[in-house]
């Protein structure tokens, strides 16, 4: 294998002119002949640079509005002929092909065109052909030829012709390779994903997805564990899209709980008012509102403040100084807002070890998404839970009517019961979690659980009674025995919020009744795996 090629042909076709005119101009330098077509030709030449058309090399005009330019034997035996093997050169010499050396395309922009909206024939209009072709072929011959499909690796691309007097060695030639075959899986992968929609397949014989290396991760869950985070090209409010004004590099474990956190409080709309939500290990351990976020903070607290020392905070407005300054009190991993203002960054400026991220806006709840789960040998595919419950969806079980703070209550406590892992039991007092139990194998495990964490936050508050007396209960699936809300009764619960659907809800209800509990069924399941 030869260890370095010089470059002496490359074939440019770009829709994204970025960094263009810099490319052609230090290949032109370096005596490098330019190809190119359409808009690309012309900024090159409008830069001062001398091109070839490659209609001028395949004898054919670009046809049929530019669909067919590049798909010619004159350009895919330049770029697939193996430059020792006898008979491919003999093929060359033959019909007169010349060998391409340097393959430069960035593809039809098709993501962004869904992205904006555009429709079905627009969108039709912007599936690349010619370029994922072209990328292939010079790709599968990266002995002799080298492909670029990204601008960002321009630059690696003449560090490399600097270090090599204007040659690429095959080392790089096989990365350019890898990240070419990468684009083009992901840009198969994204029109097939929009074309599925678009048909309403919800499951297509074969599913492709694909994601951009955001962030290669120090590990994974585990220090023994490798790890990398990949966006998908979504411009969702969130984890994704964030900026971050300080801390240190976020970890795969920051990255899992700050979306649980961002996800739960996106339930909570800012005009509605302020609210918060401190997860730990994917599991809200105090969500609540308030008239100030601080005040919306320091009831989340509240709830457990054990588990909320090395946190992940959620807000739902903009971070402000007061709230700044009470998050600083204890250590916090990070804290995601759609904003911060100058005095709270300040405050937070201090405490270099804390990530701050901004979003700019809440995510949508009610957005439609795919959420993926790999088994052994597959994928489990599924809607994001977007289920939602008004108040007019409940269906009251008992004889006792919820009153209206209840009623409140009730609401708030199965929003958040949705983002807690299953088995899941949330207490709720005046919009503020006052107990969770999460991930347990028995339903009234977690209540208990849930109802001794309350205890526990009575004795450092320095309650006379846990604030579990006059809460409310959320359970994300339904009781099967009447013993969990018995637990929850002598906790002090006074109403329930449950889905319904046991072959022993009478035997439930029976015992609500009994216990003067107002209970609501919502038909509506949400376990959290």
């Amino acid at each position: 294998m030869t260890a370095t090629l010089p470059l002496r042909r490359a074939l440019i076709s770009v829709s994204d002119k970025t960094g263009l005119v810099d490319l052609g101009q230090a290949l032109a330098a370096r005596g490098v002949e330019l190809l190119s077509t359409g808009g690309t030709a012309k900024a090159l030449r409008d830069a001062g640079l001398e091109v070839r058309d490659v209609s001028d090399v395949t004898g054919f005009p670009e046809m049929m509005d530019g669909r067919v330019k590049t798909l010619h034997p004159m350009v895919h035996g330049g770029l697939l002929a193996l430059r020792d093997n006898d008979d491919h050169r003999a093929a060359m010499e033959a019909h007169g092909i010349a060998s391409i050396d340097l393959l430069v395309v960035n593809l039809y922009p098709f993501e962004a065109t869904v992205a904006a909206g555009a429709d079905y024939d627009t969108c039709i209009e912007n599936i690349d052909i010619g370029g994922p072709a072209m990328i292939r072929a010079a790709s599968k011959n990266h002995a002799f030829v080298t492909t670029l499909v990204d601008v960002d690796d321009y630059d690696a691309l003449l560090a490399e012709l600097a270090d090599n007097d204007g040659a690429t060695t095959y080392a790089f030639r096989q990365r350019m390779a890898l990240t070419a075959y990468s684009r083009t899986a992901a840009y198969d992968a994204a029109v097939s994903g929009w074309m599925a929609k678009a048909l309403e397949a919800a499951a297509p014989r074969r599913r492709a997805v694909a994601g951009t290396l955001a962030q290669s991760l120090r590990y994974g869950e585990n220090p023994h564990q490798s790890a990398a985070f990949y966006t998908d090209g979504s411009d969702r409010p969130g984890i994704a899209t964030a900026t971050q004004h300080q801390g240190k590099e976020l970890s795969y474990n920051n990255i899992n709980d700050t979306d649980a956190a961002f996800e739960l409080v996106s339930e909570f709309a800012a005009t509605d008012g302020p609210a918060c939500a401190i997860i730990k290990h994917a599991n809200p351990c105090g969500v609540a509102r308030g008239s100030t976020l601080a005040e919306a903070y320091g009831r989340a607290f509240d709830c457990d403040r054990t588990s909320a020392f090395g946190g992940i905070i959620a807000l739902n407005q903009t971070l402000d100084a007061d709230t700044a300054a009470k998050i600083t009190e204890i250590f916090t991993e990070v804290v995601i807002a759609p904003d911060a203002s100058d005095e709270a960054k300040a405050i937070f400026a201090a405490k270099k070890n804390l990530r701050l991220l901004t979003t700019g806006s809440l995510a949508d709840p009610q957005e439609i998404a795919m959420t993926i789960r790999q088994v052994s040998g597959g994928y489990l595919v599924q809607d994001k839970d977007t289920g939602h419950i008004e108040l007019e969806d409940l269906k009251v079980v008992t004889k006792r009517q919820p009153k209206e703070r209840e009623l409140r209550d009730l609401l708030f406590a199965w929003t958040v019961a949705k983002h807690v892992k299953s088995n899941a039991i949330v207490y709720v007092r005046d919009s503020a979690t006052v107990g969770v139990g999460a991930g347990q194998m028995s339903r009234v495990d977690s209540t208990r659980i849930a109802a001794r964490k309350a205890q526990d936050m009575a004795e450092v508050l320095g309650l006379e009674a846990p604030l579990t007396e006059g809460s409310v209960v959320a359970s994300d699936a339904f009781f099967p025995f009447a013993d969990g809300l018995i637990t929850a009764a002598e906790a002090g619960a006074t109403a329930l919020i449950q889905p319904g659907g046991s072959m022993r809800d009478a035997e439930v209800i029976e015992a609500a009744d009994k216990l003067g509990l107002a209970m609501v069924f919502t038909g509506m399941r949400h376990f959290r795996h």
